[in-house]
């Protein structure tokens, strides 16, 4: 009977110790959920990328360049800034300010300065949730991205010493001279950008916005002039007295509430800047390379000279060459990827 008893309570404390160490197990695991960070992806390598030196010619004024660095569109920014420092007269002139998300800045910082040595770049965190709460869902789901919103807050971001600065998407190439679009005069413009005027404006706005006459009399008066936000001269210093980036909130509340147009970021800056920027040359912005928001079908490139490709739209270059499906028009990224595994660029 006694030795019944000892086996009952040896029994006890098996099971009491499997179910502490059970439960101990458990709490550890739901205290590593809690306390785990956010882990950077696991970004491409690339090739280092040669040195780019000033002429004699080149004086010591800084061009300044904003960028974001999206994980999803890296080797698109390396390729940007590569044609950049290529054809550029005084490359080592070129300041560049990189717009990230939190928890990635050391990753990206090691990979930019690993394939750029020679580089003058500065990376800045941008805060999500800034904008989460006012983003409305678009036709892609890519225009829907924090990052695709980080532009609208730049000018509260760099440093205030700078008072010009040109924004440029992570899918495109310059070939030509940056100096060139650089010193654009502005002629009291906040915004310098190619423009496309006679634009059908129906095909940006909803019909909740057309058939709200309070709404439509902001257009009232305004040439119907599109422009690609994608490649911008920004004068610094106006959009911030003029508190532009309020603005352009304001019209994405007015979108959470109504839903007044379709794209992303860029109908804001369209109710507020069209008609109203400084229009440069259309071969700063050979767009639409990507094709359309829903298939990215090949396209052509538009006749006239051209100083910047930009694949604007679904599809990107460096997706479709590598599925062996590229466009006539992407052969003419690929001299400038530095991808490492890249079969297609060009030969070290």
């Amino acid at each position: 009977m006694a030795s019944r008893s000892r086996s009952y309570t040896q029994l006890l404390g098996l099971l009491s110790f499997i179910l502490l160490l059970f439960t101990t197990s458990s709490t550890a695991v739901r205290v590593g959920v809690i306390l785990h960070k956010p882990s950077a992806p696991t970004l491409p390598v690339f090739r280092e990328a040669p040195a780019f030196r000033n002429g004699d010619q080149c004086e010591a004024d800084k061009i300044h360049i904003a960028m974001t660095l999206d994980t999803n569109y890296l080797r698109g920014t390396m390729a940007a800034v590569l044609s950049l420092l290529q054809h550029s007269t005084c490359p080592e002139n070129l300041s560049f300010h990189f717009l990230s998300l939190p928890h990635f800045e050391n990753d990206l910082f090691s990979s930019i300065k690993s394939t750029f040595p020679y580089l003058n770049f500065k990376i800045y965190t941008f805060d999500p949730n800034l904008v989460r709460s006012k983003i409305s869902k678009s036709i892609r789901q890519a225009l829907d991205q924090p990052l695709n919103y980080a532009r609208i807050y730049l000018a509260d971001i760099i440093p205030t010493s700078v008072n010009r600065i040109i924004y440029l998407d992570s899918d495109l190439v310059v070939v030509d001279d940056i100096e060139k679009l650089w010193h654009v005069e502005m002629e009291g413009k906040v915004v310098a950008a190619p423009e496309y005027c006679h634009a059908n404006f129906t095909y940006y706005f909803t019909k909740a916005f057309w058939s709200d006459p309070e709404l439509v009399k902001v257009l009232e008066g305004k040439r119907p002039c599109y422009f690609n936000t994608g490649v911008m001269v920004v004068d610094v210093g106006k959009w911030r007295r003029g508190m532009y980036t309020q603005k352009v909130e304001e019209w994405m509340t007015v979108q959470k509430q109504k839903r007044i147009y379709h794209l992303g970021s860029l109908p804001p800056f369209l109710l507020i800047f069209a008609g109203d920027i400084k229009a440069v040359d259309h071969r700063w912005n050979q767009h639409g390379l990507g094709g359309d928001n829903f298939e990215g079908k090949c396209r052509t490139l538009h006749p006239g000279p051209i100083s910047l490709l930009h694949w604007s739209g679904k599809g990107k270059p460096w997706l479709r060459l590598d599925s062996r499906k590229p466009c006539i028009v992407d052969h003419l990224w690929a001299p400038y990827d530095l991808y490492r595994s890249s079969r297609h660029s060009l030969e070290e």
